[in-house]
């Protein structure tokens, strides 16, 4: 039995990962705070690399997916490790999406109404959804890893296959 190529494995995974991520969006009603939606890019990087790549059927894509998808998916990886930490409050979320003390100096109403509708809808520091005690951006970050996990199998299964043509 032929193992797909690698490219189709994660134009796949991809495609899926961000379905889940509108099913959540839309059907369910989470509404993604900013570091959400910045974890969704390098799933959408993958899925128009992959797809070149698909699209151009050439040699070299077996040598050039895995290492350049592996850098995609290792940046995913280090951006919902981000949020996770973000989530557990180990440290700190961008200022645009979390909440942080006032100032201890007085402010008139005008001010107080101001920062009230200047604060984020969704904050990147509460966590919407678990499973098994493990947050959405939780689970981004092991789907990103075993995406990492993949590529490395995919270049060393290339490498063997070259050494045993030779």
């Amino acid at each position: 039995m032929r193992v797909p190529p690698f490219p189709m494995i994660v134009l796949a995974t991809s495609v899926a990962v961000l379905a889940g991520a509108w099913f959540f969006q839309l059907v369910v009603g989470l509404v993604p705070c900013e570091l959400c939606l910045a974890e969704r890019w390098p799933w959408y990087a993958a899925v128009l690399i992959s797809g070149a790549f698909l699209g151009l059927r050439r040699p070299e894509i077996e040598r050039y997916a895995p290492a350049l998808l592996g850098l995609v998916f290792l940046g995913g990886f280090c951006l919902a490790s981000y949020h996770v930490g973000v989530e557990q409050k180990w440290i700190a979320g961008p200022d645009a999406c979390t909440v942080t003390g006032s100032s201890h100096k007085a402010k008139t109403i005008e001010e107080l109404t101001a920062e009230i509708m200047a604060a984020p809808a969704v904050r990147c520091d509460d966590i919407q959804w678990s499973l098994a005690g493990i947050s959405l951006a939780g689970w981004d970050a092991l789907l990103c890893l075993a995406m990492v996990g993949a590529a490395w199998n995919a270049r060393g299964r290339r490498r063997r296959l070259e050494s045993y043509a030779a």
